[in-house]
């Protein structure tokens, strides 16, 4: 399933949205800011009520991920009923780290970390709410896609029985 960061279809409210921490010295991370870049599945019609998290740092350019954490807010009933035969439902609630993707020697540290951020029924509710708006928007598209080839289909069909039609009465 492919993952596209909220802030590429909304970068206004990512941009102001988009969870960061500040680490003092002397903590399990280096010190400085880390920010909590969220990702959500585009495939037309997915409900896995997931995140990906790309934890980053701007001292590092926004270019190395620093840990890559999956998070699933809905029950394991959900995703024992939402999964294939060959995921386990366990590892899809959570938060954990993803292990398809990158992580550093402080990717333990920094899931501790959102564990935290986690805790805060805020934070959970914004996740739920650019879920919703990402999947508003790309089954949107994928729908006006559909439309837009459905159109196509039958304004097709309408030319070739017009043509048809004209070929008969020249005949």
């Amino acid at each position: 399933m492919p993952m596209i960061p909220f802030m590429e279809l909304f970068p206004e409210v990512g941009a102001r949205e988009t969870k960061s921490v500040a680490i003092p010295p002397g903590q399990d991370l280096p010190e400085g800011e880390y920010g909590f870049l969220e990702l959500y599945c585009d495939e037309p019609g997915c409900d896995c009520r997931r995140v990906i998290i790309d934890v980053l740092r701007p001292e590092t350019g926004w270019s190395k991920v620093w840990a890559t954490i999956g998070y699933g807010w809905e029950s394991l009933d959900f995703y024992r009923r939402w999964s294939s035969a060959g995921s386990d439902p366990a590892e899809m609630k959570g938060p954990y780290l993803d292990p398809l993707n990158p992580q550093t020697r402080y990717s333990a540290a920094l899931l501790n970390l959102f564990r935290l951020l986690v805790q805060s029924p805020e934070y959970v509710a914004r996740l739920e709410r650019h879920y919703q708006m990402f999947r508003e928007f790309v089954d949107g598209a994928a729908a006006r896609s559909d439309r837009q080839e459905a159109n196509r289909i039958e304004n097709r069909r309408k030319r070739l029985r017009d043509l048809k039609r004209r070929r008969r009465r020249s005949h």
